[in-house]
């Protein structure tokens, strides 16, 4: 049978308890329990073990609460046995239990220490990521922006997260300047002048203040658009009138014109593009009129796409240089040997221009090129501009082909004709076909009468084609007429691959 409880166990159950709730097992210690002190010394290490170093996320739910039940048994426990059993040696219970209380700022104390090294976890977590932030921005430098926009993004979200969530935070009251340094390193082509690299990163910058917050960015929200509407337009200017290299030649333009339709540079694009007409506009009777007539055309197109109708009415302007252009091309084109070149130039702009006054001369010079580019003899100089005067012979050219004949000549007159197909004739064999040619009596071979003033000529014989796959395509000779002869010559096929003119000796002309 159990015995009542000794004198004033009461008290020094609590002041055990209060000594234990230290989590020293100091309780233990004065009741001289030096196994269970040990174990409350294990159980406060563990939990000390569990929570140390302090992390940013905190110590977990369980390991709080297993600390929590551990000092509430050891208090309990102390408790129990300091009212059933004699305390060893002599100490006062008002003493115990103020010093308990005392005692119990130990556990308070850690909590707060231990709260105050978690908030510094937090802190060096932060600013590890705004270090990691700046790292993107640095590893995107040197990049084009196409390549280094990744690391611009991922730096990005870093300060937003980081300015939006932890405002306080010393990381968080670092972003403002990050963000002026972001900026300063997105925009940075800009600054070296490179202003048509700069595009894309100005338009992706003017694109923040929807995902970031204008509150954030402050005035840098605003940033972009002087410098982008600077940018469009250098670089849209720079393009003007060349060989787009992206497909976007003149789409910077447009996009200034949209975007800031109120801007100084907007007010310069009609400036700009009147003055590139006029500049290529004369450079058509320089050295390349080529190149200068195809940048008018690039001009014409590019002022066409302006969204600004005023703007866009610009484009006839070039229309004059690129006439005087495509003339002055084809002349180029001819005396430069490009014969091929200049027949195409020349065809083109008699049909585009038929009211030119140098349609005529256009014309003459494509068959002089045609004849050149078989018989090169041809295109040693340009075609007269003009007929010489005085007595001209007559050449009869008769074709013993079965289908038609396309003449071409030049020399002191240039110009062309054809003949229709000889519907009784047929293809000849053998050498003696150029002294056949024509020649059968009582048939009625087509023919065509040329009256051309002296002089070398040269012509192209071009076969119509139709009836032989055998026969070549044309043929190309010279004669020289000479004043006082009638000429006479035949066209003929063979079926060998060949074409050519029969016997042309002159006649005296009576």
């Amino acid at each position: 049978m159990v015995g009542p409880p000794p004198p004033g166990s009461g008290l020094r159950a609590v002041a055990v308890a209060l000594l234990n709730l230290s989590g020293l097992g100091l309780g233990y210690a004065l009741m001289r329990c030096w196994v269970r002190m040990v174990l409350c010394w294990a159980a406060t290490g563990a939990l000390l073990w569990a929570v140390l170093p302090a992390e940013p996320e905190g110590a977990a739910g369980w390991v709080v609460v297993a600390g929590l039940l551990a000092l509430v048994l050891a208090a309990g426990d102390g408790a129990r046995a300091a009212r059933r059993r004699a305390v060893g040696g002599s100490w006062r219970p008002v003493v115990a239990a103020g010093a308990g209380l005392v005692l119990l700022a130990v556990p308070a104390g850690g909590v707060v220490a231990y709260g105050s090294a978690r908030d510094e976890a937090v802190e060096q977590m932060l600013l590890d990521r705004l270090d990691r932030g700046d790292r993107s921005v640095g590893a995107a430098s040197g990049k084009s922006f196409a390549q280094a926009r990744g690391d611009y993004e991922a730096a990005l979200a870093v300060y937003r997260d980081l300015g939006r969530k932890h405002p306080g935070s010393r990381a968080g009251k670092l972003v403002p300047k990050r963000l002026d340094a972001y900026y300063e390193a997105v925009s940075a082509p800009y600054r070296r002048k490179e202003f048509c690299e700069a595009v894309a990163p100005l338009t992706y910058l003017r694109t923040l203040p929807r995902t970031v917050g204008p509150a954030l960015l402050g005035d840098l929200a605003g940033y972009p658009d002087g410098p982008l509407a600077a940018s469009l337009y250098a670089c849209g200017v720079s393009k003007l009138g060349t060989v787009p290299k992206d497909g976007r030649s003149g789409d910077e333009l447009s996009e200034l014109l949209r975007t800031f339709p109120r801007s100084a540079e907007a007010g310069q694009v009609g400036p700009a593009v009147t003055r590139k007409i006029s500049e290529q506009s004369r450079a058509v009777r320089g050295n390349d009129p080529c190149a200068a007539r195809d940048t008018l055309r690039r001009l014409r197109t590019a002022a066409l796409a302006l969204p600004d109708k005023a703007l866009s009415g610009l484009a006839p302007k070039a229309d004059r240089g690129i006439q005087d252009g495509g003339y002055a091309c084809g002349v180029a084109q001819f005396e430069a040997k490009r014969f091929g070149r200049a027949r195409l130039t020349m065809t083109e702009f008699a049909a585009s221009y038929k009211k030119d006054k140098r349609v005529a001369r256009a014309r003459d010079i494509a068959i002089a090129a045609e004849i050149a580019d078989t018989r090169a003899a041809a295109g040693r100089h340009l075609p007269p501009s003009g007929s010489p005067g005085g007595t001209r012979m007559e050449l009869v050219i008769s074709n013993d082909a079965p289908d038609g004949v396309e003449i071409l000549y030049t020399g002191p007159v240039t110009g062309k004709t054809t003949i229709k197909g000889c519907g009784s004739c047929s293809a000849r064999s053998g050498l003696s076909a150029s002294l056949t040619a024509c020649k059968t009596k009582g048939k009625n071979y087509p023919r065509t009468t040329l009256w051309l003033p002296a002089g070398e000529y040269h012509f192209l014989y071009k076969h119509r084609g139709g009836s032989s796959s055998t026969i070549v395509s044309s043929y190309a000779d010279g004669s020289k007429i000479q004043p006082g002869y009638r000429y006479t010559g035949c066209t003929y096929v063979t079926t060998s691959p060949s074409f050519g003119l029969g016997p042309a000796d002159p006649v005296k002309h009576v």
